[in-house]
């Protein structure tokens, strides 16, 4: 049975005037989790970890925590200090989590070779389960199939979000069957599962993720048809979240939903006007006939 499948939410951090709304995070990871979602990443990149100092992560895993269970949460782990992230990561452990989400030391660009010592250190410190991220566009730097089957021999590392751009890795990595391989890339989703990938790391999945844990089920169920007909229904509006820096088009998306207030910690900045009138159309076709959308801000 795979360690981590189906949808898990790469959570935002809601802002209220500048500080973390507490009570704006905790009514989302609860409606979330509602809607059937498989666990939450919080202080990933949507969750705008960058801008939070380690106080606030902690913070913010300690919020999230008082509303989901222990094993629907992962903390995402960064740095490019190792000493730093040592210390980080032994913080964080000191909380009852599902895993840690770790993307290659960002700025630097490591050799292979120096992201199978960093990645090695970090699990033979953990003392949870270990999830890679390989994300070349954010970090500089791409880990190779080779060096990644190397780091998934390590028995704390259980799986990876893949956003290396390149199919073939994908299907090597899920053809080893050595680790789960779960897709940030949102639209490539359908096509993930159906390699056989147990699931995604979502930015998108907060909006109606109740079709996106359809998704997966219909595939499981082998109903294809039913699959692609809900997956290009949703295919606008994730092509419309990455349309602008992440996470500015999902705070857009779930403040019009009532979820949150859209702010984002500078230098990043909210959606251009243009574009959350856009949203808005899109999610107001994917709204089921009747259905309110609710005010909790």
């Amino acid at each position: 049975m795979a360690s981590f499948s189906g949808i898990w939410v790469a959570l935002v951090t809601p802002f209220n005037q500048h500080s973390v709304d507490f009570p704006a995070l905790k009514r989302l990871a609860q409606h979330l989790l509602a809607a059937g979602v498989d666990g939450l990443v919080v202080c990933g990149t949507t969750g705008e970890a960058a801008a939070l100092d380690k106080e606030e992560q902690l913070a913010v895993l300690d919020a999230v925590l008082t509303v989901a269970p222990a094993h629907q949460v992962v903390m995402g782990l960064a740095g490019n200090n190792m000493t730093a992230t040592l210390q980080m990561q032994q913080a964080i452990q000191q909380r009852d989590i599902a895993g840690v989400l770790v993307p290659a030391p960002y700025y630097i660009r490591p050799s292979q070779c120096g992201l199978v010592e960093y990645f090695t250190t970090l699990a033979d410190a953990s003392r949870v389960p270990v999830i890679l991220y390989n994300v070349p566009y954010r970090t500089g730097v791409t880990l190779e199939l080779d060096t990644l089957r190397q780091i998934a021999r390590h028995p704390q590392v259980k799986a990876i979000k893949e956003c290396g751009g390149n199919p073939d890795v994908t299907m090597a990595l899920i053809d080893d069957g050595e680790i789960d391989v779960l897709t940030g890339e949102d639209n490539l989703i359908l096509s993930t599962l159906c390699l056989g990938g147990t699931g995604a790391i979502s930015a998108s999945a907060h909006l109606y993720p109740e079709r996106f844990v359809q998704l997966v089920q219909q595939v499981a169920d082998g109903d294809l048809p039913a699959a692609r007909a809900n997956f290009y229904a949703l295919l606008p509006m994730i092509r419309q979240m990455f349309s602008f820096a992440n996470p500015a088009p999902v705070k857009a998306a779930l403040a019009q939903q009532g979820l949150l207030r859209n702010e984002l910690r500078a230098p990043m900045q909210t959606a251009p006007q243009a574009l959350q009138q856009q949203l808005a159309v899109t999610l107001a076709q994917l709204q089921p006939q009747g259905e309110a959308v609710s005010e909790i801000c």
